[in-house]
């Protein structure tokens, strides 16, 4: 079945940020992977396990609307992807999915983290989603309020967590993507890693950085080092880095996943696509990756 989840356009929109814009990039790729990874490796073993995601969008997004062609990040991201034969299996089961979102058609819509959540998660895997922008909550209510054990809310991601853990099975994902629009977005993000091991020092938990021209992108990665120090399974930290930096603004160059307690397998997964990710999605010739670990 082809999902079809969109965007309001006349709608009145109270923050600026649109994911639409980005959808499919780079970026995205990274994250996806990831949390597709690690969503996988979760379901081995048969208890439940939460997800809980702090900035959930609206599940996905049309890759022909105006908000996605108005610079088409999507060309240098999962469309470098799709047609190609020579795919890692990790990448090929991303990619498949992402096929599956599409009704197996050709590539126009992109799912958003709820969209790989729901294709992947057992029905009885708790899913929690929080979403401030009201159109994108609208949308995302639409598409997976019905889907049972889930909760869909208009709410601060970043002020949940202390509510929404520990789950009530003793395991959970915790999934921190927020625009950082605004730089106090950084300083949140630090806190809500810390909320959460505070409150489930075993909670799996995956935050997406962008790597821009900022003092506060720079230092995040290192104070999220210090406060995952006594994270019991440890942490890694998957880096990739695909355009050079731009002469004026804020550009992305690329981004990276911070994972504490990692699951088991994500470490050697990662550092075997990691490579052909940056030589596939590179937009210029100095792209980069690194894969940083402790281990407990």
């Amino acid at each position: 079945m082809r999902h079809r989840v969109g965007h309001d356009p006349t709608s009145t929109e109270v923050l600026a940020y649109r994911h639409a814009f980005h959808a499919g990039n780079h970026a995205d790729v990274l994250k996806h992977l990831v949390l597709v990874q690690v969503l996988h490796r979760m379901a081995e073993k048969e208890k439940p396990f939460t997800l809980i995601d702090t900035h959930a969008g609206a599940g996905g997004y049309s890759l022909e609307s105006r908000y996605a062609q108005r610079h088409a990040e999507y060309e240098n991201g999962i469309a470098r992807l799709w047609a190609r034969d020579d795919l890692l299996p990790v990448l090929a089961d991303y990619v498949a999915l992402v096929r599956r979102f599409n009704g197996d058609g050709a590539l126009e819509q992109y799912p958003g983290s709820p969209a790989f959540a729901q294709m992947l998660l057992r029905p009885t895997d708790p899913l929690h989603l929080h979403e401030l922008h009201p159109t994108e909550h609208r949308i995302l209510a639409a598409y997976l309020g019905a889907r049972p054990h889930t909760r869909v809310q208009m709410a601060d991601g970043f002020a949940a967590l202390a509510k929404e853990l520990p789950p009530p099975s003793r395991r959970g994902v915790v999934l921190i993507d927020p625009p950082y629009e605004i730089k106090t977005d950084y300083a949140k993000v630090l806190g809500a890693v810390r909320t959460a091991l505070e409150r489930f020092a075993s909670a799996v938990v995956l935050v997406w950085l962008p790597k821009v021209a900022l003092v506060e992108a720079q230092q995040l990665p290192r104070r999220l080092v210090n406060a995952a120090a006594a994270a019991p399974k440890g942490w890694l930290h998957a880096h990739l880095t695909v355009a050079a930096p731009p002469q004026r603004g804020l550009g992305l160059t690329g981004s990276s996943m911070f994972v504490v307690n990692p699951p088991h397998g994500l470490h050697d997964t990662l550092r075997e696509v990691l490579p052909y990710l940056a030589r596939v999605l590179a937009q210029f010739e100095g792209a980069t990756h690194a894969l940083e670990q402790r281990a407990p």
